[in-house]
């Protein structure tokens, strides 16, 4: 099976009922996305696939179908993408288990409405987060939105 994880081809052969968090942890040694709860509720394994949010723990290495994108593929310690930046800004994370899959669909998410309504927030974010910061994750992801909005607009 060929796989493109983070812009990087790979070419597994490995189980096609494998679940991709295990390939991603396992296989290719990107332990960013976390195990929560194995069933896609907590989404603590959340990754993008072709820019749409996916939980990792429960898709088939078989269902893949598209390009996907773990948390170390969103930015590097020099360069954090605006949402990681925002996050860090807004103090978003206290145990941070749940933050590189937070992070992933909040990505995802300005991606499809470049200036969400706190609605669509709602809607998209339903990752669980057991410290309750989901004040300061709406904050970080408007604050994301604003960033990402002034470097398009060379106002950054």
């Amino acid at each position: 099976m060929e796989l493109t994880v983070n812009g990087k081809g790979h070419s597994l052969q490995l189980e096609p009922d494998m679940p991709l968090l295990w390939v991603l942890r396992d296989e290719l040694g990107l332990t960013g996305t976390k195990y929560g709860c194995g069933i896609g509720r907590c989404g603590a394994c959340t990754v993008s696939m072709d820019g749409a949010p996916v939980r990792s723990c429960s898709l088939p290495l078989s269902a893949v179908t598209g390009a996907v994108t773990t948390i170390e593929g969103l930015g590097t310690t020099e360069a954090l993408h605006p949402v990681q930046r925002a996050w860090i800004d807004a103090q978003v994370a206290q145990c941070g288990y749940c933050q590189s899959g937070q992070i992933v669909a909040a990505v995802c998410l300005l991606q499809e409405y470049p200036e969400p309504t706190p609605a669509q927030v709602d809607a998209a974010m339903t990752n669980l987060c057991r410290c309750g910061t989901y004040e300061r994750v709406r904050m970080a992801i408007t604050r994301a939105a604003d960033a990402l909005r002034a470097a398009e607009d060379g106002t950054a």
